[in-house]
C-alpha cells in the first residue's frame, strides 16, 4: 500500500514516515536553490532549513516574476513587437504558475519536515500524519 501525500507533493519526494523521505527531499531541494547551496553542510545536516531557504528563493523568483509581468509592455514595447511581447507575457503566465506550484510543494514537504500542521507556525505543533 502506498503512503497517502497531499495534492501538489513533489513526485521526486517519497513520502513523509518512509525511510527515504529526507534523502529525496534534500535532494529535491537542493534543485530548487543556486548550485553554490550545495557548499553548506549544514544544509544537508538540517533539511528543514535547506526548505526554508528554498522557500524564500522560490518566493523571491515569484515576485521577480510577477513584476516583471506587470512592466514587460512598458519596458519592452519598443524594442520587441507586439508578438513578441505577448509571447513573453505567456512565458511569465507559464513560469509563474509553475513557480508557484513549485512554491507549494516546497511548502508541504517543509511542513511535513517540521512535523507540523503548517510552516512557520509555531503555536502549532503537531506531527505531520498522513491520512488513508
Amino acid at each position: 500500500m502506498s503512503a497517502y501525500v497531499p495534492p501538489g507533493w513533489p513526485a521526486q519526494v517519497h513520502p513523509p514516515g518512509t525511510d527515504r523521505f529526507e534523502d529525496t527531499a534534500t535532494a529535491w531541494l537542493l534543485e530548487l536553490v543556486p548550485p553554490e547551496y550545495r557548499r553548506y553542510g549544514v544544509l544537508r545536516r538540517y533539511p528543514v532549513a535547506l526548505a526554508r531557504m528554498a522557500r524564500h528563493h522560490v518566493n523571491a523568483s515569484v515576485d521577480a516574476a510577477r513584476a516583471g509581468f506587470r512592466t514587460a509592455r512598458v519596458d519592452l514595447g519598443d524594442v520587441v513587437p507586439p508578438h513578441g511581447i505577448e509571447a513573453v507575457l505567456d512565458t511569465y503566465r507559464r513560469e509563474g504558475a509553475r513557480l508557484v506550484g513549485l512554491l507549494q510543494g516546497i511548502e508541504l514537504v517543509e511542513t511535513a519536515l517540521r512535523g507540523q500542521a503548517r510552516p512557520d507556525a509555531p503555536g502549532d505543533r503537531r506531527p505531520f500524519t498522513p491520512k488513508l
